[in-house]
């Protein structure tokens, strides 16, 4: 079998602060940006991968969500603890000090794991979880 990741979603509850993390601050492009009652889909992805986007979603839109797992969901993405990513860069220090200086939130400065590798971890505007992974 030949797989490929093609698209993958994280929630968000703001659409420009997302715009501004993924897009101004670590630099993917704007790939699609839709509207559909009163809320928005935005794919993004870093330009040096055209066929492995994110989309960022309104986790509200899934039909099948109930309203009280919609405040679940609100919880948790408050919390930090509802979704999250793993990227990896070829100098995860100097991205690191970027990302830092835009003011995003720092969980994790650049640590070297007793699993092999070094990473730092910050959270998007809506929660998530982002890791920086120093590729090898």
């Amino acid at each position: 079998m030949d797989i490929k990741i093609h698209a993958t979603f994280l929630p968000h509850n703001d659409p420009e602060a997302a715009l501004a993390f993924y897009r101004d601050i670590l630099g993917f492009e704007v790939r699609n940006d839709v509207g559909y009652e009163g809320m928005r889909w935005i794919t993004v992805g870093p330009p040096n991968q055209p066929d492995t986007s994110i989309v960022l979603n309104p986790p509200e839109a899934d039909p099948g969500v109930t309203e009280e797992e919609t405040k679940m969901i609100a919880e948790m993405m408050a919390k930090g603890t509802y979704s999250g990513i793993v990227f990896s860069t070829p100098d995860v220090d100097a991205t690191f000090e970027k990302i830092e200086a835009s003011g995003a939130e720092v969980i994790q400065e650049p640590t070297d794991q007793p699993y092999g590798v070094r990473d730092c971890a910050f959270r998007d505007p809506s929660g998530n979880m982002v890791r920086l992974q120093q590729e090898d």
